[in-house]
């Protein structure tokens, strides 16, 4: 069973819409990137797929037994993050807060994990620096470590590369595919950036005046495809 299963979605607030008949499954593994226009709904796609916005109409359901706290978040970058007073270690542990419950410290597992992220992040030597003084690359790189603590099977991120230098951006992209090639966990990605989309991603999900959601073979094949890929690479 797919870890998330979207049936006839329609998302947005109080009610009204942005976008409507959306279906698509996210199972282990995949590497699924939203794409569409500006203001097609991409991101209202992903904030109720968390769960913190209510569908319009329709379903999503989670399968395989899959718990909100499996379930990690990376949000577009804001300048108020930047200048958060935490060190590198207290922002990736703080993505295990939700697991806490009445404890008032980390376990040693949980340590653990956040000490592999950190490895697998290649930000061991920044571990001790106050987040507020990192590159706008090395603070996406430890906000990307921190969701992995929330996260076990499903990892969802909202432009994660916006804002970056071209190398940043390279270098961000390659360890988003590590943890989802590695790792295995599933990963949900809004992005505009179509070169990159179509050299990782394995499932489409275009969101817009029409629908698309399949394999990014069959997206590249598509009319819709072509036109979306020609007008980004203009």
């Amino acid at each position: 069973m797919a870890l998330i299963k979207a049936s006839n979605l329609s998302v947005g607030y109080r009610g009204v819409a942005v976008c409507d008949n959306i279906s698509f499954e996210v199972e282990k593994g995949d590497y699924l990137c939203i794409v569409g226009e500006n203001g097609s709904g991409k991101s209202t796609l992903v904030k109720t797929i968390l769960g913190l916005i209510p569908p319009v109409k329709g379903k999503i359901v989670k399968g395989n037994e899959l718990n909100q706290n499996e379930v990690g978040y990376l949000p577009q970058q804001s300048e108020s993050s930047a200048i958060f007073p935490a060190s590198v270690d207290e922002i990736i542990l703080s993505g295990f807060q939700g697991r806490l419950s009445k404890r008032f410290f980390y376990s040693k597992k949980e340590k653990e994990l956040a000490a592999k992220y950190i490895e697998k992040m290649n930000i061991l030597p920044l571990r001790k620096k106050l987040f507020s003084t990192l590159s706008g690359g090395q603070r996406q790189k430890v906000l990307l470590a921190r969701a992995m603590c929330a996260c076990e099977r499903l990892l969802l991120l909202d432009e994660p590369v916006t804002g970056l230098d071209p190398l940043a951006q390279k270098d961000l992209y390659r360890m988003i595919s590590k943890i989802n090639q590695e790792d295995k966990t599933a990963i949900v990605m809004i992005s505009h950036d179509i070169e990159n989309v179509l050299e990782y991603a394995n499932k489409i999900l275009y969101i817009g005046n029409e629908v698309f959601y399949g394999k990014k073979e069959d997206f590249l094949k598509s009319k819709l495809g072509i036109a979306f890929a020609e007008e980004k690479n203009e």
